[in-house]
């Protein structure tokens, strides 16, 4: 026995020793806590974004730090149909039902014992806000009875699980999203990018604000949404200004500029195209001049349809009499999303094989000066990314989100910006969109996480 006892104790002398500095790697510099790699501390999210233009779903997979993790060969998984729940204003039963295939992949990809404790989440965004009467809250109901709780549905789904988002929720969670896939969160405001995204009914501008800028927001209507959030994440509070423009995103847009000329040509238009759009139920004649379209006749209009020259009386407005928060160091840097990414690369102004790249404002103007001078009939060969539906809007799109950015918010035709519909995560691409922010939240809530991690206050 003693001949073991001294064999076992030259043997462990002879092992390489191993400091709790090598042990812990990585996370002694990243104040991160260790936990062993069990299964049971991944969690899952599901969130559906029912747009104006489609329905989507989102899976994510979270490890305890609350980092992505992978879903097959990516990090999340991502499906759509089409078209989006405000097509069924008339049927709930069935704009509920058209979700149904979305929630099955979705139960195909979440393992069936982690299913109970995976948040559920449905955000409707502007195209359900804007329809007419209860229409919206219908459609809600016989989602949430329909596929989400009652019949279908194997997640854990909340009282708040489905609703409608407004405006500001969806431009903070695009915040989030794209600051937490950027490694930004938890730094100085002034290290954080701003976004904007241009929907279908509305468009966002966000950014951080310091703390002094915060305290300058002004007030505003009962009932309406403040101009700062104030949000803690990675134990950093940021000042976040968000607003939403409704009646403002693509689709809506059109509309807005085809009431200027109410039933006369518009110079917007493409050479040759005379049809009538529809929007929400609304028909507005759609006609160019026998001149064609015109840089500089259409963006009179949009500057009408804006409203840039409203009362400002708040020193710095952005448009219709909007605050415009300030600018600062939380703007410098700027990502655009949804179709301030498809309008661009579907005349290859940027490129489209690429998920984001950087382009300046300007270039904006450059490229519809040249789409302008396009007839409509020739308008498919010419540019053959884009819709069919959207080929007369061409010149349209471009010169009013031109006129967005450098009219409506104050910014140098010269800046540039990042135009994105994903982002490289790890060694993965991420959607660029609001969806994983409001992922973060709804998993932050779960009682293994620290809540002050991600926290909305």
């Amino acid at each position: 026995m003693e001949f073991l006892i001294k064999l076992i104790t030259f043997l462990l002398f002879l092992m390489p020793t191993i400091s709790s500095s090598q042990y812990l790697g990585n996370n002694i510099l990243t104040n991160r806590k260790i936990f062993p790699k069990q299964e049971t501390l991944t969690s899952y999210a599901v969130v559906f974004d029912a747009g104006s233009t489609g329905s989507r779903v989102h899976v994510y997979h979270f490890d305890q730090n609350l980092d992505l993790l992978h879903i097959g060969n990516d990090v999340e998984f991502y499906n759509k149909t089409t078209p989006g729940l405000s097509a069924y204003a008339d049927n709930p039963k069935e704009a509920a039902e058209s979700l149904i295939p979305l929630l099955e992949q979705a139960e195909r990809v979440v393992p069936v014992n982690l299913q109970p404790k995976t948040p559920v989440k449905l955000g409707a965004t502007a195209g359900l806000r804007l329809l007419d009467g209860n229409s919206s809250e219908l459609i809600l109901e016989a989602v949430i009875v329909s596929s989400l709780l009652k019949k279908r549905s194997t997640f854990n789904v909340q009282s708040d699980a489905v609703g409608i988002i407004d405006g500001t929720q969806e431009g903070s969670y695009l915040w989030v999203t794209i600051n937490y896939v950027l490694g930004n969160l938890g730094k100085d405001f002034s290290e954080t990018v701003a976004v904007a995204d241009l929907g279908g009914g509305s468009v966002q501008m966000v950014y951080a604000v310091s703390r002094e800028q915060a305290k300058k927001a002004p007030q505003v209507p009962q009932g309406e949404d403040p101009y700062i959030k104030k949000i803690v994440l990675k134990g950093k509070k940021y000042y976040l200004y968000v607003h939403s423009y409704l009646r403002f995103g693509k689709e809506a847009s059109r509309a807005e500029i085809l009431k200027v000329t109410n039933g006369s040509p518009n110079p917007c238009i493409l050479a040759g195209y005379h049809g009538t759009y529809t929007y929400s139920g609304e028909e507005y004649k759609a006609f160019s001049p026998a001149s064609g379209s015109n840089f500089d006749e259409c963006k009179e209009i949009i500057l009408k349809a804006l409203k840039v020259n409203d009362p400002c009386p708040y020193g710095k407005c952005s448009f219709g009499g909007i605050w415009n928060g300030g600018g600062g160091s939380g703007q410098k840097t700027l990502y655009v999303t949804s179709s301030f990414y498809y309008v661009p690369t579907g005349v290859n102004i940027a490129d489209p094989n690429k998920p984001n790249s950087k382009i300046r404002i300007e270039d904006l103007k450059t490229g519809a000066e040249q789409v302008c001078k396009t007839k409509y009939k020739d308008a498919k060969a010419t540019y053959p990314l884009i819709y069919e539906d959207s080929l007369p809007y061409a010149c349209l799109d471009l010169i009013y989100q031109y006129t967005l950015f450098v009219d409506g918010f104050g910014l140098d035709p010269l800046q540039e910006i990042t135009v994105a519909n994903q982002i490289e995560y790890q060694d993965a691409l991420v959607d660029a969109a609001w969806p994983l922010g409001n992922a973060i939240e709804a998993i932050s809530s779960l009682p293994k996480f620290d809540p002050f991690m991600y926290y909305f206050i």
